[in-house]
This record gives C-alpha cells, sequence and structure tokens, in this order.
C-alpha cells in the first residue's frame, strides 16, 4: 500500500494517510518510541521514524519489538536478552520448548577431596571411598533446570590397612 511519494508507508500492507502504517508486511514491526519500559504506539506521533514499518538488526531473528530486540528467533536458535544464540551464554541454561536462555543454576568450586573410608571406617580395608562438594550458589530461575552434581565420590587406597588394635 502506498499513498504516492510518502516513504511513511514504505513496507505497509496497509497505510492511511492520517496515522501511517496500519499493518506490515511479514518480518517487519512498528517502529515505536519507547522511554524505559513505556511504549508509545505510532497512532498521533509525528516522527521521521515513526509510523513506518522497520526491519529487525538481530542476526537470525524471526520477529522483533524493535530494531535492536528480537521477540522470537529462527528455528534453532536461542532467544536470550533480544538477540539469537546457537546455544545461551556461561551461566545460562536452555529451555527448549521456549527456545529461550534463562538463568541456570550456578555451584561453587569443589571442596578437597575427604578422607579415605569404608564403612565410617579410615582403616581395616584396603579400598575405600574419598568424596568432595560443592555448594549452590544461586538456584535457577526455573525448577525444570536440574543443578550439576554437587557431589561425587571415587575409589581411594586405605592409607591404614589394618587397625590398630586388631579392630
Amino acid at each position: 500500500a502506498s499513498y504516492g511519494p510518502n516513504p511513511i508507508c514504505k513496507g505497509c500492507l496497509s497505510c492511511s494517510k492520517d496515522n501511517g502504517c496500519i499493518r506490515c508486511q511479514h518480518k517487519l514491526f512498528f517502529f515505536l518510541r519507547r522511554e524505559g519500559m513505556r511504549q508509545y504506539g505510532y497512532y498521533g506521533l509525528r516522527t521521521p521514524d515513526m509510523n513506518r514499518c522497520s526491519r529487525c538488526r538481530i542476526e537470525n531473528c524471526d520477529s522483533c519489538f524493535s530494531r535492536d530486540f528480537c521477540t522470537k528467533c529462527k528455528t534453532g536458535f536461542y532467544s536470550h536478552r533480544g538477540r539469537c544464540f546457537r546455544g545461551c551464554p556461561p551461566g545460562f541454561a536452555a529451555l527448549e520448548e521456549l527456545m529461550e536462555c534463562v538463568e541456570g543454576c550456578e555451584v561453587g568450586q569443589w571442596s578437597e577431596w575427604g578422607t579415605c573410608s569404608r564403612n565410617n571406617k579410615t582403616c581395616g580395608f584396603k579400598w575405600g571411598l574419598e568424596t568432595r562438594t560443592r555448594q549452590i550458589v544461586k538456584k535457577p530461575a526455573k525448577d525444570t533446570i536440574p543443578c550439576p552434581t554437587i557431589a561425587e565420590s571415587r575409589r581411594c587406597k586405605m592409607a591404614v590397612r589394618h587397625c590398630p588394635g586388631g579392630k
């Protein structure tokens, strides 16, 4: 749709002489004025950028909220803070059903390996287990995202094979 040389109707499916674009072509979005979290529509506003359909500048984006904020990424890409990624950045986990990156589970550093023991004894056996742990620093945003392992054990050789006193 076009009203002569009026550039305000570029990319429109339907355009009004008074209000500019009413509907955009596929994969184009309305350029809206934003102030913080508040957004102002195109009706009644007159600036060169308002009331026209624009292309998204985000790579691998299917639909945009503004030139610099993607709301839906192309298939195979995850949405994260208005951008599209093949995989989620460190510290974030993929929600496969929504193809979004959300804050993942953060864990601390591993502790030192504990004492080698078996049946709560540090002697009397040739082999035992030693364990190390780490704390959950930040729980994930959604309960569906599992945290990494916070405890692990490994086989170890007992330092003292025979207990003093024969017990």
